[in-house]
């Protein structure tokens, strides 16, 4: 298994991270992409990808830090080139849901994360929160330049999903999916193609049943598994397969 999205910079995996390591091997966890939201962040994340083979990282500002931490496509493509371990670029998009950031700020820091991308060729990890059509319209400025796109924690509507199928998007299932309230979100995964498919579990955040409630880890994205495994009606073995290729595929 592969855990496409979590914050091991954050409390409280960072001070365990150990444990958290040991437990993610225990259940067959291959690789963990640790992903950034801030300047500070990233401090951690280039400590945590050398603490161990199985961790990866990416670089990049939260659309809830635009306005804080100003960043550029050359910032972005000098720190990630001094890495090898760091796989992609975000966490960016747009969320229009909080204020933290305005819209002016958000949309610049997210057209720099996509040059820092097409510069590099490797994927952008979006946040889209009500913000389906300005992420849209942003998308086809870039239609003719084969971005690489990674709709992280999806929780869009199934129109969402099929406008972004039109641009080659992937889509990550969180424990969302586990929720009693996420029958549409459900069928909307049912809607998805499954080469187009990965897991994460955005940990700390968003546990997934039977651990709602309690602080996230890697070591839970068997639960989204199991779920998902469920919704696309196959094998458990079969949807791990599958989610892993995937990662692969997406980050070479």
């Amino acid at each position: 298994m592969i855990d496409s999205h979590c914050h091991l910079d954050h409390e409280p995996l960072f001070e365990n991270i150990d444990d958290i390591l040991k437990r993610s091997k225990d259940v067959g966890i291959e690789k963990l992409l640790t992903i950034c939201t801030t300047f500070e962040s990233f401090k951690k994340i280039k400590y945590l990808v050398e603490k161990d083979d199985i961790i990866y990282g990416t670089y990049g500002i939260h659309p809830h830090e635009a306005k804080k931490d100003k960043v550029t496509s050359d910032l972005i493509i000098n720190e990630i080139k001094q890495n090898n371990k760091i796989i992609g670029i975000g966490e960016t998009g747009l969320d229009f849901y909080y204020n933290h950031s305005d819209k002016t700020d958000q949309i610049r820091s997210f057209e720099e994360h996509i040059k820092a991308s097409l510069e590099l060729k490797i994927p952008l990890i979006i946040h889209s929160r009500n913000a389906e059509p300005e992420t849209l319209e942003i998308f086809k400025k870039y239609k003719n330049y084969n971005l690489k796109i990674l709709m992280h924690c999806f929780t869009g509507t199934k129109k969402f999903a099929q406008d972004l199928l039109n641009f080659d998007a992937y889509f990550s299932a969180s424990g969302i999916i586990t929720f009693k309230n996420s029958q549409e979100l459900q069928e909307t995964f049912k809607s998805i193609p499954l080469e187009k498919i990965l897991i994460e579990t955005d940990s700390p955040y968003l546990a997934p049943v039977p651990n709602r409630g309690k602080k996230n880890e890697p070591s839970f994205v068997r639960y989204t598994a199991e779920k998902l495994a469920e919704i696309k009606k196959i094998s458990k073995f079969e949807l791990i397969k599958t989610t892993t290729s995937n990662f692969n595929k997406l980050f070479n």
